[in-house]
């Protein structure tokens, strides 16, 4: 069965990544690309459905584990009663490979160590073919299923019933490397990996792209782990952002909260440049910008809300038979449905990201304002109608709150575009919409009783994402309507101290109730008591916070609180990346004081 997803790591090239559970196992593993087919799906299943452990073979050794400073490389020691073993785990940078390496180095005395290899191709729906190449000393095993193939290197192994295990003895001062590569079945066999080149590039390519970081304040460890798990997250040659390395780890057991969120949503790709960009990786923007031009393509009345890592639009959502769940919960699902939704807040958050690149003194192209133009050519034509909102629900559509005044961000950053950076633009037309949103959104968006923003048009419920009405401009935070929204969200929301995203009892978004309070509204939380006075609430949600992140700094989608267990796909990019807003807020609130 596989660990608690708190027990998880994240390895990653850029392309793809790894996770290592904590009894040195790759449980999860899609090559070449994170929304590729899995080759390890034990995560979802058991070790039957795919698996590299490497471990001690002693069943009373321990074991403490971190990443190698400010890289995606994690390194795990392992102390038993015969001596120590350090285990490095890294997927290289740059090689134009598909690699992982595991390399073992003995600390102290001698260690037996025991490999269990399951190859699962296609979701655990293919054995592969295996042989053994003896030219290579030990043999190499190549295993093949369909289109696809790995090469596995290193420490002699054996066939057992459908895997391959082995054995070795390593002692102080003595390194033994492992490696697995990806390639095309119909391809010359990779040679194999140069480990010490590899490793250290490797080490250099995160250490300086760390080192552009520009965070000054508290909570920098938390700050720059979270951005490297962004950009773990983004395809090294598309741009593409995914939203988590997973699919189908539940936000409810026995629940249909278990979504695919291995693709490019607008929305957290959006946000994601805005965080990058404060932090000064500024060239992001035209690789994302270059990403997006190709995704929506010709006509952007054809705009999806998101899209495979190279821009693909089919991402038809089924159910897997093949895999059984995260210990057994299931569905296992593959596609998201959700991307043939109409979610009226996306251009927003697009034309806020691209109006982020502007401010930080990156130039618009042709091409690219004109993308722009385009967009709010279709939100003009299609605001006025009711949608699905930010948290994609599967009921009815209705006119959220939320998503109407991302529609007023969106006329409000054209019109900047032209009145601040002097673009081309029908600015009196986008002006006068932008005054009709924002007219629609407090007649229809605000109660006047209760003194709040609400959900959906006419309801009395709230909802976690108005937290974000202050963040795009929408008004201050600290106006009165603000400040009584942000308190009608405590008095509802708060679970155990944390904030859910609504209440799902109220059947609004089509699906059973049931859910953990989400960590990126808790987070958003953090940014609005920083930036209206409440220094000292901010500071204690914000340490209860980032205590609840794993051993190396990652943080999921969801926290059960009475268990301490992380919930939901993990590494979530929507939740480092409102860490980091959180914590920028605390540094530029305590800069100020």
């Amino acid at each position: 069965m596989s660990l608690p997803i708190e027990d998880y790591a994240l390895i990653s090239d850029c392309f793809t990544g790894a996770l290592v559970g904590k009894d040195g196992s790759i449980d999860w593993l899609c090559l070449p690309r994170y929304d590729s087919q899995s080759l390890f799906g034990g995560l979802l299943g058991t070790e039957d459905h795919g698996r590299w452990l490497l471990a001690p073979t002693d069943a009373a050794a321990t074991s403490t584990r971190s990443y190698e400073g400010d890289t995606m490389i994690l390194v795990t020691r392992w102390t038993t009663p015969t001596g120590e073993v350090e285990v490095t785990d890294a997927m290289p940078m740059g090689d134009g490979r598909a690699d992982v390496l595991r390399r073992v180095r003995g600390i102290t005395g001698t260690v037996r160590m025991q490999q269990d290899l399951r190859l699962r191709f296609g979701y655990a729906t293919a054995i592969p073919w295996v042989r053994k190449d003896h030219s290579e000393h030990p043999p190499s095993l190549i295993a093949v299923a369909g289109p696809d193939a790995v090469v596995v290197r290193g420490a002699a192994l054996h066939p057992t019933d459908h895997s391959h295990a082995g054995v070795f003895d390593i002692e102080a001062g003595e390194t033994i490397d492992l490696s697995l590569t990806w390639f095309r079945s119909h391809r010359t066999t990779p040679k194999p990996p140069d480990v010490d080149a590899a490793l250290e590039n490797t080490r250099s390519w995160w250490l300086k792209w760390a080192k552009e970081d520009m965070h000054e304040g508290p909570y920098r460890d938390e700050v720059v782990r979270s951005l490297l798990i962004l950009r773990a997250l983004t395809h090294f040659q598309t741009g593409g952002i995914v939203a988590s390395a997973t699919t189908s780890l539940p936000e409810s057991f026995g629940g249909e909260r278990n979504w695919d969120y291995r693709y490019v949503w607008l929305r957290d790709a959006s946000l994601t440049i805005s965080v990058l960009l404060a932090h000064g990786y500024n060239d992001y923007v035209d690789h994302w910008r270059n990403w997006l031009l190709r995704a929506i393509a010709g006509d952007p009345a054809d705009v999806q809300i998101m899209y495979g890592l190279s821009g693909e639009r089919d991402l038809a959502e089924h159910v897997l038979a093949s895999l059984p769940g995260y210990q057994g919960a299931a569905p296992v699902r593959v596609g998201n449905d959700a991307s043939n939704q109409f979610q009226a807040d996306v251009i927003g958050e697009v034309m806020l990201a691209l109006d982020h690149g502007r401010l930080n003194g990156v130039e618009e192209t042709r091409f690219s304002w004109a993308l722009q133009r385009a967009l709010m050519g279709y939100l003009e034509e299609h605001w006025r109608e009711p949608d699905h909102g930010i948290w994609e629900i599967r009921g009815e559509p209705k006119f959220f709150t939320h998503s109407r005044v991302l529609v007023w961000a969106a006329f409000d950053r054209a019109v900047r575009a032209v009145e601040e950076h002097g673009l081309d633009g029908p600015v009196d037309r986008w002006r006068k919409l932008r005054e009709e949103v924002a007219a629609d959104v407090e007649a229809n968006g605000f109660d006047p009783e209760r003194n709040t923003y609400v959900q959906a048009f006419h309801s009395t419920e709230v909802d976690s994402s108005l937290l974000q009405l202050a963040q795009v401009g929408y008004c201050d935070w600290d106006d009165p309507r603000m400040l009584g929204t942000v308190r009608a969200i405590e008095e509802d929301l708060l679970t155990d101290g944390l904030l859910m995203r609504y209440r799902t009892e109220t059947g609004v978004d089509g699906l059973p109730p049931g859910e953990h309070p989400f960590l990126a509204c808790s987070f958003w939380l953090v940014e609005q008591y920083a930036r209206s006075g409440r220094q000292d609430d901010a500071c204690a949600l914000m340490d209860r916070l980032v205590g609840f992140a794993n051993d190396v700094g990652m943080l999921s989608e969801e926290y059960d609180v009475s268990s301490g267990a992380h919930v939901g796909n993990t590494p979530q990019a929507l939740t480092h990346l409102t860490l980091v807003r959180a914590a920028d807020a605390l540094a530029e609130v305590a800069g100020r004081e």
